[in-house]
């Protein structure tokens, strides 16, 4: 297992740092939040640019590059939903130009007349109320519905431009050909994983916000970048991005090589991750002072999006708890 890109890996890395850049700024990012502008053309130029593509486990490292760009830029369409949820549990359903989202709980199915009937309302989907289909997992299995068939209301969340949906299924009626055949214990590890370097990204930019501030702002007829307390903290903040994002991506490398120790590696980028916004927040508000509390501050859009990373599928307590348990033979 390689632990360094490859050549193509970082040529990769570079075209989809500048794509990003240039079709994904501070700006539009401001005005979905501020002004409700459409960020469908965003959708569709990730579409165009072969991104939404990238379904197979193999490339699981390319996606992971894709991912961690798109959280430093708080993206605001349906990438994260349908390239990490929907996809790993709905493989053969995969359609590019379409997105969509996995509704994990909250739904039964009941056998009826060759098929199923879809009951239930599950809360907090992400994309819920936007993506094209949905991957809704019972305890008869894994089914794809289109989103014309349920209920979809948007929830208010603390990342302004997150989708959020409280998804209601009535009567849904689903056959055999709706029905997916992935193991979704094996899409909960992609699940993860992208959550994990979405707000490894997230951090990323919040640490890039930092030190520019700390380099201009100057107190004392000094920069307070100049200051070892300030140093000190984004020092901090450095490292735990590095650490989170070293096992983001050995978890990225566990999935595209199928290695066995998928699960753990899942769980400690997740635990990460957490540990990780949870000290850049905090360091980054401290360092910006009263103007990381204004809306006006980008910043406020980076520690969101990792806040918000952080509430879904489990915290980093949750996924410390599993790690442990693994290193003491609890589980394989």
């Amino acid at each position: 297992m390689l632990f360094e890109f490859d050549a193509e890996q970082r040529l990769w890395q570079d075209t989809v740092h500048k794509a990003v850049l240039k079709e994904c700024p501070p700006a539009l990012v401001r005005a979905v939040a501020d002004d409700g502008a459409d960020p469908t053309p965003l959708w569709r130029g990730y579409v165009d640019l072969g991104w939404t593509e990238l379904t197979d486990p193999a490339d699981a490292v390319e996606l992971a590059i894709v991912l961690e760009e798109l959280g430093r830029a708080t993206d605001p369409t349906p990438y994260l939903a349908t390239l990490t949820r929907f996809a790993p549990l709905a493989p053969e359903f995969a359609d590019p130009a379409r997105s969509g989202t996995a509704v994990h709980s909250g739904v039964t199915a009941t056998p009826a007349g060759g098929g199923w009937i879809l009951e239930g309302t599950s809360r907090y989907v992400l994309d819920g109320d936007r993506a094209d289909r949905l991957a809704v997992v019972t305890d008869a299995g894994v089914f794809v519905v289109p989103a014309t068939a349920v209920t979809a209301a948007r929830t208010p969340a603390f990342d302004p431009v997150l989708h959020l949906a409280e998804v209601t299924f009535t009567q849904v009626r689903v056959g055999t050909g709706d029905r997916s055949s992935a193991d979704p214990a094996r899409a909960r590890h992609l699940a993860l994983t992208g959550t994990a370097l979405t707000m490894v990204g997230a951090c990323r930019r919040a640490l890039d916000l930092v030190l520019d501030h700390v380099r201009t702002r100057r107190q004392f007829d000094a920069p307070i970048g100049s200051f070892q307390a300030v140093q000190h903290k984004a020092a901090d903040m450095h490292v735990a991005v590095e650490r989170a994002r070293a096992l983001a991506y050995f978890a990225a490398l566990t999935i595209a090589e199928d290695d066995p120790r998928r699960p753990l590696a899942a769980a400690m980028a997740k635990a990460s991750a957490g540990e990780c916004q949870a000290l850049v927040f905090r360091n980054a508000v401290q360092l910006f002072g009263a103007m990381g509390h204004t809306w006006e501050n980008d910043l406020q859009f980076a520690v969101k999006r990792a806040k918000a990373g952080e509430l879904m599928l489990g915290g980093a307590t949750e996924h410390r708890a599993f790690v442990a348990d693994h290193a003491a033979g609890g589980v394989s």
